[in-house]
C-alpha cells in the first residue's frame, strides 16, 4: 500500500466518502458513489483486513462503471494474489484502453509477482523513454513505490536515485520507508523527524518514527513517539501496539499488558493482541488468566495463522506452571503439523518435562531437538539454558564449558550464562573471566541475563569493572 494511499485514508475527504458508503450499506438505501471512490473504499477494507467488504464495494463499483480503472486494478491485484497472472494481464489490457500509464505499472507489477524482477526493472526503464520530461519524476516516484510495496528496497532506492532533487514530503516519506527497508534505521529516523517538523499532527509519521526507533532498540524514544501518536488519536491501533511492543521489550509486562488490551479493544479480530496479553500474564505469574486469554487467541486465529505455534507454546507454558503436564504437552503436540521450528518445540517439551520432574523423558526430547537441528550449537545452548533454569547448575556448567571450548573466536553466545553458572558455583575467578567476555562479546545478552546483578540502567561495558571493585571490597 503506497504512502499516498495511506495519507488519503486519513483525510477528511475519504472519511466523508467512507461514512456515506457505510451509512448507505447499513440503512440498505443505496446511494450513488463514484466507481473510483468505491475502489478506494475497497482498498481501505483490504488493507485493514476486511476482504469480503472489499469485494462487495468493488463489485458495486463495476456495476456502476465496468471500465473504471480503480476497480479493474483491484480485480487485477486480486488475481495476482491468487497467482492467476493470465487474468491479471487480461485486466491490464482492459485498463490500457482507458489509462496507458496505469497499465504500464500493472504489467510491471505482474512481472515482479512472477519473480521476474530484473525483467520488470528493464521494462520500466524502456517505458521511461516514452514519458515526457516534465512527467518523468512522477514516473520515477511511482515505479520506486511499486518496488517498495513488494519490499524490493534496493530496487526502490535505485529508482529514487534517478530523481532530480525532489524535495516533496511524499518523496521524503518513500525514501524514509526505503531506508528503513534497507536497515538504515538512523537515516530513516532522521527523515521522519523532518517530516514531523512539517506536519506534527501526522499519526502516520509518528508511528513510522517509532518503528525506526524500535528497530534500533531505542525503546524509550519509540515509546515517546508512540505517545505523541496516541495523544492525537487515543484509539489508533498501530500507536497502541507500538507502545505495547516497546514496553514488552523493556520487560514492563504490567503496562505492556494494558496497551495490548487497549489494542485488542480496537482490533478484536487480531489474535496477536490476545497472544501477547497471554505472554505478559505468564511473565507476571498470572497463569490462569493467561490460559483464558490464550484460548481467546486460539478461537480468533485462522487455521493458517502464523501465530498458532506461539499460541500453543504459551498455552503449554501456562498449563505447565499450573502443574497440568499432560495438558501442556497436548497443546505443544498441536505444533507438529504446523510450519514452525520443530527443534525449538522439542526443547520446550524437554523444558516442561524437566520442570515437572520427568528427567528421562526430558532428555529424550532434548536428544530429538539436537537430531532435528543437526546438533546445532544454538540448540545445545538453549538446552543448557533450560537445564540452568531448572537448577541443574553443575550440569549446565559442564556442558557450557565443552560448548564454548569448541567454538571459534567469532562465537559470542552463552558467555553470560556461563558467568551465572560460575557465580552460583562459587567459582569467582571464572565468574569474572566470563563476565568480561560476555560484556565484550555480546552486550545485549549480558544485559538480558546479568542486569539483575547490577544497578538499574548500567551499561554492560561497565559490568566487569563494577563487579571487580565490588568483590575486591568483600
Amino acid at each position: 500500500m503506497q504512502s499516498d494511499d495511506l495519507a488519503y485514508f486519513d483525510s477528511e475527504e475519504f472519511r466523508t466518502i467512507l461514512n456515506q458508503y457505510e451509512e448507505s450499506v447499513e440503512s440498505e438505501h443505496p446511494t450513488y458513489i463514484d466507481a473510483d471512490d468505491l475502489a478506494d473504499i475497497a482498498d481501505y477494507y483490504q488493507y485493514n483486513g476486511y476482504p469480503e467488504k472489499a469485494r462487495i464495494a468493488v463489485d458495486l463499483a463495476l456495476e456502476y462503471n465496468p471500465e473504471a480503472v480503480g476497480p479493474l486494478l483491484f480485480k487485477a491485484r486480486e488475481a495476482i494474489m491468487g497467482n492467476d497472472f493470465d487474468t491479471a494481464r487480461d485486466y491490464a489490457e482492459k485498463i490500457e484502453a482507458v489509462d496507458v500509464m496505469e497499465a504500464v505499472y500493472l504489467k510491471g507489477e505482474i512481472m515482479i509477482c512472477q519473480g521476474k524482477t530484473e525483467e520488470a526493472d528493464q521494462y520500466f526503464i524502456e517505458q521511461m523513454k516514452d514519458i515526457m520530461t516534465d512527467e518523468q519524476m512522477d514516473y520515477v516516484y511511482d515505479v520506486a513505490n511499486i518496488f517498495s510495496d513488494y519490499d524490493m528496497h534496493d530496487k526502490a532506492f535505485q529508482w529514487m536515485a534517478r530523481s532530480q532533487g525532489d524535495d516533496s514530503d511524499s518523496f521524503k516519506e518513500l525514501m524514509a520507508h526505503t531506508l528503513f527497508g534497507l536497515g538504515k534505521y538512523k537515516d530513516s529516523e532522521r527523515i521522519f523527524n523532518e517530516l514531523i517538523d512539517h506536519d506534527p499532527y501526522s499519526i502516520r509519521y509518528w508511528n513510522a518514527l517509532a518503528s525506526a526507533q524500535f528497530m534500533r532498540e531505542d525503546y524509550s524514544a519509540a515509546i515517546t513517539s508512540s505517545e505523541y501518536a496516541i495523544a492525537i488519536d487515543p484509539k489508533d491501533p498501530e500507536s497502541l501496539l507500538s507502545k505495547a511492543n516497546c514496553l514488552y521489550n523493556l520487560l514492563n509486562y504490567e503496562e505492556a499488558l494494558e496497551y495490548f488490551q487497549r489494542y485488542s479493544e480496537q482490533v478484536n479480530e487480531d489474535e496477536f493482541g490476545y497472544l501477547y496479553q497471554g505472554t505478559c500474564l505468564i511473565n507476571l505469574g498470572r497463569y490462569q488468566e493467561a490460559i483464558t486469554i490464550l484460548h481467546k487467541a486460539l478461537e480468533t486465529a485462522t487455521p493458517d495463522s502464523q501465530y498458532l505455534p506461539e499460541i500453543y507454546q504459551e498455552l503449554a507454558f501456562g498449563y505447565s506452571e499450573q502443574g497440568e503436564t499432560e495438558t501442556a504437552l497436548h497443546y505443544l503436540d498441536q505444533t507438529q503439523s504446523l510450519d514452525c521450528d520443530h527443534a525449538s518445540m522439542e526443547i520446550i517439551k524437554g523444558h516442561i518435562l524437566l520442570a515437572n520432574k520427568h528427567p528421562e523423558e526430558a532428555a529424550e526430547a532434548f536428544r530429538s531437538a539436537l537430531s532435528q537441528s543437526d546438533n546445532s550449537p544454538r540448540t545445545m545452548l538453549r538446552i543448557i539454558v533450560s537445564l540452568y533454569d531448572n537448577q541443574y547448575t553443575q550440569t549446565s556448567y559442564t556442558f557450557l564449558k565443552h560448548l564454548l571450548a569448541d567454538m571459534d573466536e567469532d562465537w559470542n553466545e552463552g558467555y553470560a550464562y556461563m558467568a551465572l553458572c560460575c557465580r552460583d558455583l562459587g567459582k569467582q575467578k571464572e565468574f569474572l573471566h566470563y563476565l568480561k567476555l560476555a560484556s565484550e562479546k555480546n552486550p545485549k545478552e549480558a544485559k538480558t541475563v546479568l542486569s539483575g546483578l547490577f544497578p538499574v540502567g548500567m551499561d554492560p561495558k561497565e559490568y566487569y569493572q563494577y563487579m571487580l571493585n565490588k568483590l575486591n571490597k568483600v
